[in-house]
């Protein structure tokens, strides 16, 4: 697997580097943010771990640039910034995962491989299951014409869900992306999807978020 690394600290740049080829990926360098855009234009990469505050053009910048050209790369942002916006602006303009420095190496390993689980196909910037549609950036939901009013951790559990759409999906998993821990009572997952329902299905007579028994649950791509 194919890994560009866009980090301007050269030192940890170089211990990336080494770590991820250590772990048995192939790992290309860039040290600013011109320099890394070129690259992922034109490298056939898997993934590409990105920092924000980069010379010459930061890393929002680089991401934004990449997802207008519909290049779909999966990205994963570094960033000493910890803030919760930050993170949003991050997701918002396109980028898959997020963590902020200093970092756990073993957690970056995982995300990075579970990013290459994923497909990477084409990710729209609309997500949909048949008249339900999440667009990310705007914060909108919306089944057929009628807009639908979600909270923030209800809208997180939709998108989670509508990116992974016809796969079951473990309360461990949903805790881990859309709580972010594993220590929270995996009953939490249970009530949120309850109240997702009510306000996807329910009203509109549709049976989209489904209960796997014993595995998880699953977001119907028809819509329900």
């Amino acid at each position: 697997m194919r890994v560009l690394v866009v980090e301007d600290e050269r030192r940890m740049a170089a211990a990336l580097q080494r770590g991820l080829q250590a772990e048995g990926f192939a790992v290309d360098l860039a040290h600013d943010g011109e320099e890394g855009l070129h690259l992922a234009r034109n490298g056939d990469y898997d993934v590409v771990v990105l920092d924000i505050m980069l010379p010459r053009l930061s890393g929002y910048n680089v991401c934004k640039h990449l997802r207008a050209e519909e290049n779909w790369v999966p990205i994963l942002m570094l960033s000493a910034k910890d803030g919760e916006y930050d993170m949003a602006d991050g997701l918002d303009l396109g980028a898959d995962d997020y963590l902020t420095k200093p970092f756990s190496y073993v957690v970056l390993v995982a995300r990075l491989r579970a990013l290459l689980r994923r497909d990477a196909g084409r990710r729209p910037a609309v997500l949909t299951a048949g008249d339900l549609s999440l667009d990310p950036a705007r914060r909108r939901v919306e089944r057929g014409e009628a807009q639908v009013e979600l909270t923030p951790r209800e809208f997180a559990l939709l998108e989670y869900l509508l990116r992974r759409r016809d796969e079951v999906v473990s309360k461990s998993e949903i805790l881990e992306h859309v709580w972010d821990t594993f220590d929270t009572d995996p009953n939490v997952v249970e009530v949120y999807v309850g109240y997702l329902r009510r306000k996807i299905d329910v009203p509109f007579g549709r049976n989209a978020l489904q209960t796997v028994r014993g595995a998880g649950y699953r977001l119907a791509g028809d819509g329900g």
